[in-house]
């Protein structure tokens, strides 16, 4: 057996195992403490899952099997913003209802130590899982490989990382942005985009690339914010003083009243003279001047179908792992109009 052989099997962790079996982290360790309620068939592909892999467990695989804190794990990254909070506050209140507490992480940044820091803590605290909201690429990434001993359950708009994902189908609301736009009679319809290396901000200008490419509308390269109004304004600003483009999408409603404020200083009317879409739909965007054309996001939805992908790892059943996909809503308002 070669070097790069013994790399591997080593960085094989117990959730690959569960994969390649079709069942849940919860029936692997069952079978390796030789457990009983498995059925036999479910224990044989199980344990020729582990041959398969050569998967050795790790001390805390088998330890933690047993284990009931009734406390689920939680590393957040990224701004506090309305919609991760929102999510935050209703995974909170999900987990409540079903008997559980919640021990936040919020790691200053995402290098790998820094999650890595977040999650040793969390499991010293005998967590039974450990749900990831991850706004960046790097880290899920950074997840891979780790030997947790616990499910890990992710909030990613990305088909990434490992563990059990549930999404919001940022792309396909951002698709329905661009068509709303395009029914209106719009052909050069612009993207400020949220930072590079988020994946809502990658997904949603994903699709408004792929919505005029399937229409044979020309685009010219997306403008870069950081989520805040204060970069819509700027970019706005910039924008307007060079061209005025027939509308404009606008990766969330923060940036979105930063360019309506822009629209204003320069003199323009929105939407007589430039239609503007937001996503999001945050509570102030139906007071915005004018009220906001946005996609809202039922961020109390996924909060809940965090907890039930939570409670299905943990559950004595076997829990395939499945992504949970919903697409935002288009709400409607006085910013956009027809050509």
């Amino acid at each position: 057996m070669s070097p790069n052989d013994d790399q591997s099997h080593s960085a094989t962790t117990i959730f690959d195992v569960a994969r390649l079996a079709g069942v849940s982290h919860q029936t692997v360790s069952r079978v390796l403490n030789n457990l009983p309620n498995v059925r036999a068939s479910t224990r044989e592909r199980v344990e020729q899952a582990i041959r398969q892999l050569h998967y050795v467990p790790s001390q805390a695989a088998r330890a933690l099997v047993t284990r009931r804190s009734r406390t689920i794990g939680l590393v957040a990254t990224g701004l506090p913003d309305f919609g991760p909070s929102s999510i935050v506050l209703s995974f909170n209140r999900s987990a409540r209802a079903a008997g559980y507490a919640v021990i936040a992480s919020n790691p200053a940044d995402i290098e790998g130590p820094t999650l890595r820091s977040a999650s040793e803590m969390l499991i010293r605290q005998s967590v039974e899982a450990i749900v990831l909201l991850a706004a960046e690429r790097g880290v899920l990434d950074a997840f891979d490989g780790w030997e947790l001993g616990v499910p890990l359950v992710s909030l990613a708009s990305e088909s990434r990382g490992r563990g059990v994902r549930v999404s919001l189908d940022q792309y396909g609301g951002a698709r329905r942005a661009v068509g709303h736009l395009q029914e209106l009679g719009h052909r050069d319809i612009l993207h400020i985009a949220g930072p590079a290396g988020s994946m809502d901000a990658e997904e949603r200008l994903r699709g408004w690339r792929d919505a005029l490419a399937d229409s044979g509308m020309p685009f010219a390269e997306p403008l870069r914010g950081d989520w805040s109004s204060g970069s819509g304004h700027g970019i706005g600003r910039q924008l307007l003083a060079e061209r005025v483009p027939e509308a404009v999408f606008v990766g969330n409603d923060q940036m979105a009243l930063g360019f309506l404020h822009a629209t204003q200083e320069a003199g323009l009317r929105v939407p007589d003279d430039i239609s503007v879409v937001g996503f999001d739909d945050v509570p102030e965007s139906a007071h915005f001047s004018p009220p906001l054309t946005t996609v809202r996001q039922d961020f109390t939805a996924v909060g809940q179908e965090l907890m039930s992908a939570v409670l299905s790892q943990l559950s004595d059943e076997d829990s395939p792992v499945a992504s949970a996909m919903r697409i935002p809503e288009l709400v409607v308002r006085s910013s956009t109009r027809r050509r």
